[in-house]
């Protein structure tokens, strides 16, 4: 059914009307730049809805960005303690080729010395008895410590592992009341027992001669005795020397070297074995079967020629 009445044009009409408008706003816009007035002013009116729309955005990379920023330089920081660790403990062992140098120590006559292995320990908890001065380790059997591996840290001599568990070992420190170290004088070679007092900040030096040179000062490092501790790290400074006339002994006192308050991490060392090289291979099957046989040859020309 047809409408009575019309309402306007088609809708044909109406197309073609807008598409020629359309082709007439582009060629004077083209031409004249007509409208760059109000598409300028139409870009300000966007603007700030872009900045508002974009905001959460820009919030989420920031913070990715400080996430990702705080935790590589967490993990930096970490690295950069440990290599100060080995640092450390390589100038220690160059410190102590110098005294081996020093010391004129002919290489002919006694054993090589072999290089240490190096194993980063961090330390877990600590002992809650004041006068038992020990600490847990995060390193155990699996990681290759043992009982009795010494331990150091970026200063000196901190202890030995008192027991080796799986997992985990317990470090007993050279403070401990029932810890003793055989050390030596750097200045002069003189030996001594460093036995720990219980307190943090002493050790104590008994059966002293009052005769011996040691002097207020005096840097103390491992003997190498006892086959412990290797020969030449840093243990103390003597901080108290007192002769007693009408006594055999002095009274003798010393401070870590090592900061054993503030103890986080550190190196457990393994000790290869020293090359003699005076020392001769041992001899293999068959070498020994070939002189039981020269021998027993030998045996039977002397009884057929007496």
């Amino acid at each position: 059914m047809n409408p009575i009445f019309k309402h306007g044009p088609s809708s044909k009409h109406r197309l073609v009307l807008v598409l020629f408008c359309s082709v007439m706003l582009m060629f004077f816009d083209h031409t004249m730049a007509s409208f760059q007035p109000v598409r300028d002013y139409l870009q300000s009116l966007v603007t700030p809805l872009q900045s508002i729309a974009n905001k959460p955005k820009q919030l989420l990379n920031w913070g990715a960005e400080n996430l990702i920023t705080r935790n590589q330089l967490i993990k930096e920081n970490q690295q950069y303690k440990l290599d100060e660790l080995l640092f450390h403990e390589q100038k220690m062992q160059l410190d102590i080729v110098k005294q081996e140098n020093d010391r004129l120590r002919s290489l002919l006559s006694s054993p090589v010395r072999g290089e240490s292995k190096k194993m980063v320990a961090e330390i877990l908890s600590l002992d809650s008895d004041p006068y038992t001065h020990q600490v847990v380790i995060n390193r155990g059997k699996e990681d290759g410590a043992y009982e009795g591996q010494p331990a150091i840290d970026a200063l000196g001599v901190v202890g030995q592992v008192l027991h080796a568990g799986t997992q985990h070992s317990r470090v007993i420190l050279i403070t401990d009341l029932t810890h003793a170290i055989p050390v030596r004088v750097k200045r002069n070679g003189v030996r001594l027992i460093a036995t720990g007092s219980g307190n943090i900040n002493r050790l104590i030096h008994n059966f002293v001669e009052q005769s011996a040179d040691i002097q207020v000062g005096d840097l103390l490092v491992t003997s190498g005795l006892g086959g412990k501790y290797p020969e030449g790290y840093p243990v103390s400074e003597v901080t108290f020397v007192k002769l007693d006339i009408g006594h055999e002994y002095a009274t003798i006192y010393s401070k870590p070297i090592a900061k054993i308050n503030r103890l986080r991490y550190m190196l457990l060392l393994t000790e290869t074995e020293p090359v003699n090289l005076f020392s001769k291979a041992p001899a293999t099957k068959s070498q020994q079967s070939s002189a039981k046989s020269s021998t027993n040859k030998e045996a039977e020309k002397k009884k057929v020629n007496p």
